[in-house]
């Protein structure tokens, strides 16, 4: 059932946001036209000359779709729907009315209209360009965007700071989420499950700005990623044997190195027959299986309640009879609910983690438990963090630009205080040629300890995998 108080608040976002026309003898030109040569005739005389301004005639036309719609309840159809109902209004007002456009602005009316209405203006073509993986809005004349790794300005405008603005709340609407002057930072997500970061100002001082780490048409697959330079077929393979067997997999990395993205290829390995909880901040990861239950933080409201953190949904997912409990990214005291469900015999558990190294990636995690507040001495944190987790995958976005595995790490145990990590594969550099970067991966050599116990689940780990290659050996 539709909630009323939603519907009322995307409805009221919606209208703010497509009622901008400059001019209000524009808005009365392009009225509907009833047939007839005569009052044709006059619609036209009431027409500004033919350089008229393409964007007051969109945003004109814009108003009177917003009430169409309005008009027909659809404010909460889906995005097909919608976009039927814009083309359909386009092509009448076409044939119906005399529009100050030349060709080219008549051919891109209706696609415009819809890229208003469905949230993302201006940027809607850069959404449609597989190459871009981030967009970056700094203000209505600054966007840029990222390509294989490398940020370049583009072409992309708004009119002004309250365009982008617009944008901002059509894309909190439609997700149930509020950003205004008192709550001025938003973490959304669009319907494909990209990841929207918005802010205004005092935030932002020149303006508002729009973060947007894009998740593409498709989800980039294990074979996808191997064939992008990201692993190894021996990595690959490998990956797959320890996450089916169940194994507790973190993996770490930096902003924009691709965690997320190789979180979600290593799912698909996970059996179709098994209970999935994912938690995260920003509900991102799209995954093949079809048991799987979706939960997603939620901020404090005006009044500052109602705020639902990552770790009151972690401690719940453990009540949902999980067969896995994979969390998008641990940040703060989730930590210790996640560690602990891995101890307890929820295996098989995944996340991610921002960190420079393996190494640091351990010393993150622990600090994260020391934020839920409980009083214990380090040694008995890290000896949590190593029983509960076997691997760390750390990832990284090199000079060229490229998204690689740099290490494969299995923790063996501790030292004294110390946790032992060993590298079972490693990516090498050889050598640079320009911007390209020449290297490979290679296994270590390294048999891992888990190896054995795989084996004694009568799990086959080939032990090709590990072998060092003969131009490694010596």
């Amino acid at each position: 059932m539709t909630d009323p108080a939603g519907l009322r608040h995307f409805r009221d976002s919606l209208r703010k946001s497509l009622t901008t026309a400059p001019g209000e003898r524009l808005h009365a030109a392009v009225k509907r036209t009833p047939p007839g040569l005569g009052e044709r005739a006059s619609a036209e005389a009431d027409l500004p000359s033919s350089n008229a301004d393409y964007q007051a005639v969109k945003a004109a036309l814009q108003e009177r779709l917003l009430d169409e719609i309005g008009e027909r309840n659809l404010y909460a159809a889906n995005e097909w729907e919608v976009a039927d109902v814009v083309r359909d209004f386009t092509v009448r007002a076409l044939e119906s009315e005399i529009l100050p456009l030349n060709e080219s602005e008549t051919n891109r009316l209706a696609e415009d209209l819809t890229d208003e209405i469905l949230g993302l203006g201006p940027l809607a073509p850069l959404m449609s360009d597989p190459a871009i993986t981030d967009i970056l809005v700094n203000g209505p004349a600054h966007v840029y965007v990222e390509r294989f790794g490398r940020i370049e300005k583009t072409e992309v405008r708004f009119r002004d700071d309250e365009h982008v603005v617009r944008v901002i709340e059509r894309i909190a609407a439609r997700v149930g989420r509020r950003i205004d002057a008192s709550s001025p930072m938003a973490d959304l997500r669009l319907a494909d499950g990209s990841r929207v970061n918005a802010t205004l100002p005092p935030v932002t001082i020149d303006g508002p700005t729009i973060s947007i780490r894009r998740f593409g048409r498709r989800r980039l697959r294990r074979e996808d990623l191997m064939n992008l330079g990201m692993m190894s077929r021996e990595m690959m393979a490998f990956l797959a044997i320890a996450v089916e067997a169940r194994l507790n997999v973190v993996i770490s990395g930096g902003t924009g190195a691709g965690k997320s993205t190789l979180l979600g290829a290593l799912a698909e390995v996970i059996p179709v027959f098994e209970r999935i909880v994912t938690v995260e901040d920003t509900a991102e990861l799209v995954l093949d299986q079809e048991h799987v239950v979706r939960m997603e933080t939620r901020p404090p409201n005006i009044e500052g309640r109602g705020r639902i953190a990552a770790r009151d949904l972690v401690i719940n997912s453990l009540r949902m009879r999980p067969d896995r409990i994979i969390v998008g990214e641990v940040r703060g005291g989730e930590a210790v609910d996640m560690l602990q469900a891995m101890n307890t015999g929820h295996d098989g558990g995944m996340t991610t983690v921002h960190a420079n190294s393996p190494r640091d990636a351990l010393a993150r995690l622990e600090t994260m438990v020391l934020m839920a507040g409980l009083d214990l001495p380090s040694r008995a944190i890290r000896e949590q963090i190593t029983a509960a987790i076997q691997l760390v995958v750390h990832v990284r976005r090199y000079e060229d630009g490229v998204r690689r595995i740099e290490t494969i790490s299995e923790i063996t145990g501790m030292e004294g205080t110390t946790p032992l990590l060993q590298d079972i594969f490693a990516y090498r550099r050889i050598s640079r040629q320009g911007k390209v970067l020449i290297g490979d991966f290679e296994p270590t050599g390294i048999v891992p300890r888990i190896v054995a116990d795989l084996r004694a689940r009568a799990i086959d780990v080939p032990l090709e995998l590990f072998r060092k290659r003969a131009h490694d050996a010596g």
